[in-house]
């Protein structure tokens, strides 16, 4: 594998680790698509750095286990917000 590849597979990793964020927002982090940051963490780092791959795979098994919760906040804000611009 490429030097430059185990690298970002490994900064992205750290970054997830260290905020708890999603691949979503660690690809908005770093410039990079989604797709990627999916790739080099979940196949890529079990090459590289297997510990950092089991610990980045919690974080990101806790945050599908999240998922729908954090769906559900962001849809009651949406309609908080829209609601709170009409008039009655």
């Amino acid at each position: 594998m490429w030097d430059y590849i185990e690298e970002r597979a490994r900064k992205c990793a750290e970054h997830i680790i260290r905020t708890g964020c999603t691949v979503r927002a660690c690809s908005a982090y770093f410039g990079i698509s989604k797709s990627t940051v999916h790739k080099d963490v979940s196949e890529r780092l079990k090459y590289v750095d297997e510990e950092l791959y089991e610990r980045t795979r919690q974080v990101l098994e806790q945050n599908l286990s999240e998922r729908h919760i954090r769906g559900g906040i962001a849809t009651k804000k949406k309609y908080q917000r829209v609601g709170s611009t009409t008039k009655n």
